[in-house]
């Protein structure tokens, strides 16, 4: 694999910090990966300082959260100007808001008889803002739940009943962030969306690619989502959604793009510059 476009680190709800991460993508012989914390992107610089002197390319990028109606809709941003105090203003919103959802869901789990502590939690998350995988590892460690899989499938998950909504951002909002930090949006995982009526509308509002490759996409959702960046001219991403080790997701590296992917979400970057 040439390139894994997907990644989280300690900077989110990853279980890795970014030099382990890269020192990981160097023994798999990734010649280009991306840092896509959640409403962060506080582990840029570490990632980027770890891999200067090696061949290992680290493009700096986000993964903000949103919702349209019902459906929640993942945007990532690609050679983000991660300085831009305008981008920070925003993800420093949504890092307070992800904290006080978190309390809220504590609350309710305490409701149905399950007790975990918020500074347990936050030691968990460590620097990175609170969130749910936070609150699933702690419901493990506690002996609720045998896996953090089985804590959002009984609980965590929207519809269950230790869910919280979030508060809301618009994919549009999103796009519109990106595009003010000069990166590139594209949208994350939609087959987890299953609302591909959205693409032609968030293309209008200057969605530039779709992340085609990913661990859940079958053969045809690939096919199809390939056929999307066809019609409407975007560009291919993909990555693992690596969150490290013990957290359900694939290693890094299984799945990504090639050398051919890369170069094309480069040259739609330097049409932004």
């Amino acid at each position: 694999m040439y390139a894994d476009l997907h990644i989280h680190s300690t900077a989110s709800d990853g279980t890795l910090v970014p030099e382990e991460i890269v020192e990981l993508a160097l023994q798999k012989n990734l010649s280009v990966i991306s840092l896509t914390d959640h409403d962060t992107t506080d582990g840029i610089d570490r990632a980027l300082n770890s891999a200067k002197g090696t061949n290992l390319e680290v493009i700096p990028g986000v993964e903000i959260s949103t919702d349209w109606e019902d459906t929640e809709v993942h945007i990532l941003g690609y050679y983000i100007d991660y300085h831009s105090q305008q981008l920070q203003e925003v993800l420093y919103e949504m890092r307070q808001a992800r904290d006080l959802r978190a309390a809220k869901i504590i609350e309710k789990l305490k409701d149905l008889g399950i007790s975990i502590d918020y500074e347990h939690v936050k030691k968990i998350a460590g620097k990175a803002p609170v969130g749910r995988p936070h609150i699933a590892r702690a419901m493990v460690e506690c002996g609720y739940v045998s896996s953090i899989n089985d804590a959002f499938e009984g609980y965590l998950a929207r519809g269950k009943p230790g869910y919280v909504p979030r508060i809301k951002m618009h994919p549009y909002e999103a796009i519109s962030i990106i595009e003010k930090a000069n990166g590139v949006p594209v949208l994350a995982h939609p087959g987890l969306m299953n609302r591909d009526s959205l693409i032609p509308a968030l293309v209008k509002k200057g969605l530039l690619g779709i992340e085609v490759f990913y661990p859940l996409h079958d053969q045809e959702m690939t096919e199809k989502y390939k056929w999307y960046c066809r019609k409407y001219a975007l560009v291919t991403t993909g990555g693992t959604d690596h969150h490290g080790p013990g957290t359900g997701y694939p290693m890094l590296g299984e799945v990504g793009v090639d050398r051919e992917d890369v170069e094309n979400l480069k040259f739609i970057y330097s049409l932004l510059a």
